[in-house]
C-alpha cells in the first residue's frame, strides 16, 4: 500500500456546502473537484438553493461541482435536472439511482445522458445497481457513478471488493468514472486507490489527516499521551 499522498491516482473531491472552505481548498488545489447534496447544504445554513450553486460556480469556474436534484417525481427531477444544466461551470446533475418509493430513476438519468448532460448518479450500494447504472449512460458523455462505499461498511460488509467490480464495470463505459462516496477513514483514500476508483469525496475534515500520512507512530504515540495529560490538567481531575 502506498505510504505517499504523491502516489495516489485518485482524485479527491471535497464533499460540503461551505463556500468559505470550498474557495480556500480550490485556491490551495487541494481537490480536483467538489460534491454537495440538499443535507449538507441544509447543515450549512443555505436557504437559496440556486443562489448557492451559481455562488460557487462562479467562484468555482473551473472544477467539476455536482448539484443534485431534490423533487421525489421523475418529471419533476427533469425539469430541475435541466435547470441546473443551465447554471453553467462544470457542473455535474446529481440523480439519486431511485427516489423515496424505491421507484427507478435509470430511465430519466439515460435520456439525459444521451441528450450529453453529465450526471452523477447517487445513492447506489448494490451491485446490481451499479450495473445497471454503468448500462445507461451514454459513451463519451461525463458520467459519474456514486457507490457508498462508507454505508456499505456500516452494514458489516467489506466494501473493498465490490468496490473493484465497480470498477471493471464502470470503466467499460468510456467517459464513467466511479466515486467512493461516504468514506469513514483516511484509509479509505488508498483502499479506493488500490481498487481503481477515479475519486474519492472527503469531507474538510478528513482532508485534513492527509498531513498524517507518512507520520512516525511513535511520534504520534507520545503526542497522543502529551494530549489526554494536557486535557486532565485542564479539566483539574484528580485521583489522589
Amino acid at each position: 500500500m502506498t505510504e505517499s499522498t504523491g502516489e495516489l491516482r485518485i482524485k479527491l473531491f471535497m464533499d460540503g456546502a461551505d463556500l468559505d472552505k470550498m474557495r480556500a481548498a480550490y485556491h490551495e488545489r487541494l481537490v480536483q473537484g467538489f460534491t454537495t447534496n440538499p443535507t449538507l447544504m441544509r447543515k450549512s445554513g443555505i436557504t437559496d438553493y440556486e443562489a448557492f450553486a451559481r455562488a460557487a460556480i462562479a467562484e468555482i469556474p473551473d472544477c467539476w461541482i455536482s448539484f443534485e436534484v431534490f423533487s421525489d417525481e421523475l418529471h419533476e427531477m427533469e425539469q430541475e435536472a435541466r435547470a441546473i444544466a443551465s447554471w453553467g461551470g462544470q457542473t455535474y446533475v446529481k440523480i439519486p439511482v431511485t427516489n423515496t418509493r424505491g421507484e427507478s430513476t435509470l430511465p430519466l438519468i439515460q435520456r439525459l445522458s444521451a441528450e450529453g448532460l453529465p450526471i452523477n448518479v447517487t445513492a447506489i450500494l448494490t451491485p446490481e445497481q451499479i450495473r445497471a447504472t454503468a448500462a445507461v449512460l451514454t459513451p463519451n458523455v461525463p458520467s459519474i457513478v456514486s457507490v457508498f462505499a462508507g454505508r456499505i461498511a456500516d452494514t458489516g460488509i467489506d466494501p473493498v471488493p465490490i468496490m473493484s467490480e465497480a470498477a471493471e464495470i464502470v470503466h467499460q463505459k468510456p467517459g464513467s468514472e466511479l466515486l467512493w462516496a461516504s468514506p469513514r477513514e483516511l484509509l479509505n483514500v488508498f483502499q479506493a486507490d488500490l481498487c481503481g476508483c477515479d475519486i474519492l469525496t472527503a469531507t474538510p475534515d478528513m482532508l485534513k489527516k492527509l498531513e498524517l500520512v507518512g507520520k512516525d507512530l511513535a511520534e504520534y504515540s507520545l503526542e497522543t499521551v502529551q494530549m489526554f495529560y494536557k486535557d486532565a490538567q485542564a479539566a483539574g481531575y484528580k485521583i489522589l
